[in-house]
């Protein structure tokens, strides 16, 4: 496995990374990924070839220290393509805080099944409601239809949302959606699909407006803004209308700062 950073992270829903800010979801950073969005803010890894080769033992050890540490899960980050070696470190070390598997949604459902007995929160993306923007930004105009077919296998593996004393996740499926400016229908298509597929129980909407602008090229003109208030503001009220709960941003949160530095060393 190639990873690129593995620390402590306290920028993901709250009942992930918590409030306890010496504490926080231990986050492994996998390099490469499945999709190539043009705006990724991850993009200084997801192009693959940074980081250091992990073998499963190495892993596991790392899990261990995230553990001591006091992380509340260990929390993989875009671990698609690295699946069966993860697997073989969870058969080296499970640890005694959750599992999070953090994917963009592009994953076939027969993956998300070899999962049962090692995942236990599934934090997957949503990105498109149709074809259209899927293909233009992330090349992949199947994207929707994985990505339904994936999450619905999420479900079966995590149907109820478990939680502790404390607020945080000990199983279930939050599922992301990000605003893209100028996409506000087709964030809507996207939420009345998650809808007839999985229902509003069984999973947990986390509806993001952190779109940052400086992460995209500049020829793509759709994509040099911010998402606004209103276009936000219409997703929302579409999604309380549908029946979803879950999390929300504030706009404030559309800034590059919450972007880990992958140029600095590993903590663990």
């Amino acid at each position: 496995m190639r990873i690129s950073k593995i620390m402590l992270h306290r920028f993901e829903e709250p009942c992930i990374s918590g409030t306890d800010p010496e504490r926080g979801s231990g986050a492994v950073f996998f390099s490469g990924c499945p999709l190539h969005c043009v705006y990724c803010q991850n993009k200084a890894i997801s192009g693959g070839g940074k980081g250091e080769i992990y073998s499963p033992e190495r892993l596991a050890l790392a899990m261990k220290r995230l553990e001591a540490a006091g992380a509340y899960n260990v929390n993989f980050v875009t671990p698609t393509h690295f699946l069966p070696r993860i697997v073989e470190s969870l058969e080296i070390y499970r640890p005694n805080i959750p599992t999070v598997f953090n994917t963009s949604g592009y994953e076939r459902a027969e993956s998300i099944a070899s999962l049962l007995g090692y995942a236990d929160i599934f934090l997957a993306d949503l990105k498109y409601g149709g074809e259209e923007l899927a293909r233009a930004y992330s090349c992949a105009p199947d994207y929707t239809e994985r990505a339904l077919e994936a999450i619905k296998a999420m479900t079966a593996l995590a149907p109820e949302a478990v939680f502790d004393g404390d607020g945080m996740m000990k199983k279930g499926v939050i599922v992301r959606h990000l605003v893209l400016p100028g996409g506000r229908r087709d964030s809507v298509l996207a939420l009345e699909k998650l809808k007839d597929a999985v229902g509003t129980d069984g999973v947990i909407l986390s509806l993001m407006c952190q779109y940052t602008p400086e992460f995209a090229p500049k020829n793509v003109q759709s994509l040099c803004r911010k998402t606004t208030t209103f276009e936000y503001e219409y997703v929302r009220e579409a999604a309380l209308s549908l029946g979803f709960s879950g999390f929300g941003q504030e706009r404030e949160s559309a800034v590059s700062t919450y972007t880990p530095d992958f140029s600095r060393k590993d903590e663990f």
